[in-house]
């Protein structure tokens, strides 16, 4: 399959996680990377093995030579192996974080195509999607990377399909924007690979509200889309998003500016594309989205805490940017009966006939054995079976 036909592919599979194994995840840290996101990426694993009372997963921390990696925070992470000890992996996952062009070495980016010409799925949370496509393995492929790096890696890497979602899974590609967007993301996987009662279960633990999906974008502040060329369009736009409730007039949003209201129109028009009474209702409708999928108000409190002066005018609104009534975001699409949606997501092509022998034994183990005593270890698949139908 070519690359292209690649990308557009479903995630290739493997018979992991099962009587063949665990899957075998090692995560490469790079110098400056952001704890936040390595540990958002790791902590689901650890939990799914903990509620279901068994090692679908183990987990290890590389390093170029073994040595110890500063966090961004200044914390001192010894991994537990080079690299090169790496030869039997299912993922590999880069955790970058601040500088990442600097923290970058050739011997990364080796190391990574060797584990891709070995089929192993390749990823990246925060900026480690820079590494990826550093060594050419997003050619083709849709992928996320923290909203700062989005405007530099489409120009340094144009062959890369840069989006701003919070996580892009394609093929045997896994890209996250950063922060707790790896949590979204590794949730996700666990979902398709051993259910969602199992995925539901891990977000409870964390007290997650709910499991943000791949197509959901993130937040880019306008600040950094404009810079600071644009001080009176920042200021507009920032009464707009503090009068959300009940919106200003646009003459009384220039009068307070201090532009006319054609000065006004011009602006949003040439730096925002759009016209000013349009953010404004995007900016409106984007709330309510919110409103509906994380709280449990009415969708006529939804209408008015945003501004529309009807629910009939709110849903014609609502369903012409998003297509779908707000109703909708209230709907979970069930759980076909008889499915236990035991999908397998991981990896990939043939692997070496030498086991890998180098690794040190993996601390899930570990952590099974320490969870065995606490009373929710094992609860999911002790669940009666009508609950995993």
């Amino acid at each position: 399959m070519d690359q292209e036909g690649q990308a557009r592919g479903a995630v290739r599979v493997r018979a992991h996680g099962g009587a063949a194994g665990p899957v075998r995840i090692g995560f490469l840290l790079l110098d400056n990377f952001t704890l936040i996101a390595h540990s958002a990426a790791i902590e689901p694993l650890r939990m799914a093995n903990h509620l279901s009372g068994e090692e679908h997963y183990q987990w290890f921390t590389l390093s170029e030579a073994g040595e110890p990696v500063r966090a961004s925070d200044g914390q001192r992470i010894l991994p537990d192996a080079p690299m090169g000890d790496a030869q039997d992996l299912d993922v590999v996952i880069v955790c970058g974080g601040v500088a990442q062009q600097q923290a970058i070495r050739k011997s990364h980016l080796s190391f990574l195509q060797a584990q891709a010409r070995r089929g192993a799925m390749i990823g990246g949370v925060c900026t480690g999607s820079w590494a990826l496509a550093q060594a050419g393995l997003l050619d083709g492929y849709r992928a996320s990377i923290h909203w700062e790096c989005i405007s530099g890696l489409q120009e340094a890497f144009p062959k890369v399909l840069v989006t701003n979602r919070l996580f892009t899974i394609e093929a045997n590609r896994l890209t996250a924007s950063g922060g707790t967007a790896p949590l979204d993301m590794m949730l996700t996987l666990i979902g398709q690979q051993h259910g969602r009662e199992l995925m539901a279960a891990i977000s409870e633990m964390f007290m997650c509200e709910r499991v943000r999906g791949e197509q959901e974008h993130q937040r880019i502040p306008l600040r950094h889309v404009l810079g600071t060329s644009q001080p009176k369009l920042l200021e507009i736009v920032a009464l707009m998003e503090a009068n959300i409730e009940e919106p200003l007039e646009l003459e009384d949003l220039a009068a307070i500016a201090g532009v006319s209201r054609r000065q006004l129109e011009r602006l949003f028009l040439k730096h925002l594309n759009c016209s000013p009474s349009r953010y404004y209702l995007t900016i409106r409708i984007n709330r309510a989205r919110q409103l509906l999928r994380q709280t449990s108000m009415m969708i006529i409190e939804v209408a008015t805490a945003c501004g529309f002066v009807s629910t009939p005018h709110f849903s014609k609104c609502y369903r012409g940017f998003f297509g779908v009534p707000p109703s909708s975001e209230r709907t979970i699409e069930p759980v076909p009966r008889g499915v236990r949606g035991r999908r397998e997501i991981f990896v990939a092509d043939e692997k070496p006939e030498t086991p890998n022998a180098v690794l040190p034994a993996s601390t899930a183990v570990l952590a099974l054995m320490a969870a065995r005593g606490e009373a929710t270890y094992g609860s999911v698949m002790r669940l009666p079976a009508r609950a995993l139908c």
